[in-house]
This record gives structure tokens, sequence and C-alpha cells, in this order.
């Protein structure tokens, strides 16, 4: 049977403001790559090349990004909410594309995932829904899955108490489901597919069944924090992914074309640096450190796992610790940005300053 799939990418991305306040969240850079990058790799992977993503913020953003998915050596088609219609609705507007089998993936989850083991799960049992979980170790947070032997579920229990929990496994946003159930979402209303739609498939006796990742890699990258620390796992490689940053490969670290760096320059592995960028005599990049392309880099500088998109500009002497900065900031001279601060695009730092979290 073949196989599409469905990328939910309908939501505004609060959680990551203030960077998504002008960027949407499915391309967000990861490494210099936007984020749809890496699931469009994983999809395909597995031999998944006909998607749609559903989406409804930013969506011309997005399309200027990603296009059509030749570059990801993938069909992508697009799906457009005139109002976000919640998870199962952004599955149910993909209806008129949709056929036979559909893989569906939560826009905001970075893994390397066995997509091919779930599909063979949900094969074997005959399901009507098949749903990835993962192992957390605080289920209290998530919404647990409960699941028999065999792996049928025998319930969901949204954020138990401590006293509720009987597994640590829970839903990872990575569904198999027939194309026929979506018929059965509400289409005039959001809809939510863990709360609503799996719990009242499951009552009418449609066979639904989990499926451990087991120790594949897993991240909700949806708040600033857990997207730094995505980025700092793509660089240690404990991302199995076919993605790679642009340039070539130095001394263990990532360097784009056109990228000068003045003499005296330090890079400490691991690292990228995006193409364009221009680094002054004596600043030291890394280690975990990401500079989007046409960055500019003064003298003395030091970065150390921070994560800077594209066009920012940091002054002489300044040091960037474990933050974020958003698009074309401005860091002046001998500033101090203290680790957990998260700059949105544009901003401006004045000279010998401390931005603080």
């Amino acid at each position: 049977m073949d196989v599409q799939a469905v990328i939910l990418a309908g939501g505004q991305g609060t959680r990551l403001r203030p960077l998504t306040h002008t960027r949407p969240k499915p391309i967000v850079p990861l490494l210099d790559r936007p984020f749809l990058h890496y699931q469009l790799a994983l999809l395909r992977q597995h031999g998944i090349t006909d998607i749609i993503l559903s989406c409804s913020y930013r969506v011309e953003d997005i399309r200027a990004a990603m296009g059509t998915g030749e570059a990801a050596g993938v069909r992508l088609r697009y799906v457009v909410e005139a109002t976000p219609l919640g998870t199962a609705g952004g599955v149910r507007n993909a209806a008129e594309l949709a056929r036979g089998r559909l893989v569906v993936l939560n826009g905001d989850v970075l893994t390397d995932a066995d997509l091919g083991a779930i599909l063979r799960v949900h094969e074997a049992r005959r399901a009507g829904v098949t749903i990835g979980l993962i192992p957390v170790d605080d289920p209290t947070a998530y919404g647990l899955v409960e699941t028999t032997g065999d792996g049928a579920v025998r319930r969901f229990l949204e954020k138990p108490r401590p006293e509720e929990v009987t597994t640590n496994l829970v839903n990872a946003g990575i569904y198999v489901l027939e194309a026929e159930l979506l018929g059965r979402i509400p289409a005039d209303r959001p809809v939510s597919i863990e709360r609503e739609v799996f719990p009242s498939l499951l009552a009418s006796g449609v066979p639904v069944f989990g499926s451990a990742l087991g120790d594949h890699y897993w991240r909700d990258i949806g708040s600033p924090a857990a997207y730094r620390e995505a980025q700092l796992d793509l660089l240690r490689g404990r991302v199995a992914t076919t993605v790679r940053p642009a340039g070539t490969l130095r001394e263990g670290c990532w360097v784009g074309a056109d990228t000068r760096l003045a003499p005296g320059v330090t890079l400490v592995a691991p690292a990228v640096i995006g193409a364009g960028v221009s680094v002054g005599a004596g600043a030291r990049l890394g280690p975990l450190a990401v500079v989007g392309a046409g960055s500019r880099i003064a003298a003395g500088a030091r970065i150390e796992g921070a994560i800077l998109w594209e066009g920012v500009a940091v002054g002489e002497g300044a040091v960037l610790r474990d933050c974020i900065i958003g698009a074309d900031a401005v860091i002046g001279a001998h500033v101090d940005v203290a680790p957990g601060v998260v700059l949105e695009a544009d901003a401006v730092v004045p000279d010998r300053t401390r931005p603080v979290r």
C-alpha cells in the first residue's frame, strides 16, 4: 500500500516566541537549515516522498523556504487552514489529498525514529491507528498511553496525577492511520487528535496500537531552551540524520562558502559557521556554536554554546554564551550576553551592557 505523510504545522509557535514573531516554527533554522528539512529527510529515508504540509501561520514564508520539496527529494503539497483547527483538524484538512495509509508527524518534533518499524507494527496488527510512544522521566506533563502486552492501547490519560501513572510511555507525536478514518473527524471546529479523536476511535472499536520508539532520538523543539538543546544534540552527533550543514568540514567545524576568517581566529569543534560570515582577528567560535549566514563577528569576540541566526553583527570583544540571537540583531562591543538569553530578530544591544534572562 502506498504511504503518504502529513506534517502538522498549523500552530503559531507561541512557546517559541520571540523567535517566531518573524519566522514560522517549521522553518526556524537548525544548524543553519530550515527545521522542515529534517522531517522531510526522515520521511524520504523511509521511502515516503508524497508529503502534505498542513499549515496556517506565515504560509508564504514556508513556501518561499521549502517550495515544492524538490530540493529535499520529495513532493510537498500545502493545505492551509483559514483558522487553526487543532491537531486533528489539521489532518482532516488534508483529507482531499490523502489516500491509503498516512504517517502523521507533529511539526515540532526532531526525531530519528524508525518509521518503518511503526508501519510494520501497524500492518501486522491490522490497526486503524498506531501511535509512536516515547519513554519520559515524568509522564505527568504529557498524555500517557497505557497499553496491553501486545501493544493494544487500553486507555489514554492526559497529564495524570503521580498516583495514576502506570507507564512512562507517552504520545510522541508520530502516528500511522488509515485515511478512511479522516471522515470521522469533525470538519467545522478545532479538534485535538490526542484528547478527542484517538479516545473516540478506541471507544468505537477501531484497533488502536502503540509502538515504542526505543532508543531513537526524540525532542519537542517548541520552547527556546529545547530548540537550542536540539541544535547542540545535532552538533554532538546524537541525531541520526542525512541532513548536513552546508560548507566544508574543517577540524570538526563546518565552514560555509565565502566565509572569511582573519588571522588568529580559533574554531573549537563542534561548530557550524554559515556562508559569507566574516570573523575578526582573535575571535573564538565554539565549542557548540552555530553562526548564521552573513553574520559579522568582530575581533576578540567569543561565542560558545550560542545559536546565532543569519545576519547577526557581534561587536569587538563581545561574549555570547548559551544564548539564542535572532536574525539581523546587533550586539555591541564588549557586551556579555548571559546564558539563557533569547533575543528577537533586529534586536540592538548597546556597547558594554549585559543582557540577562
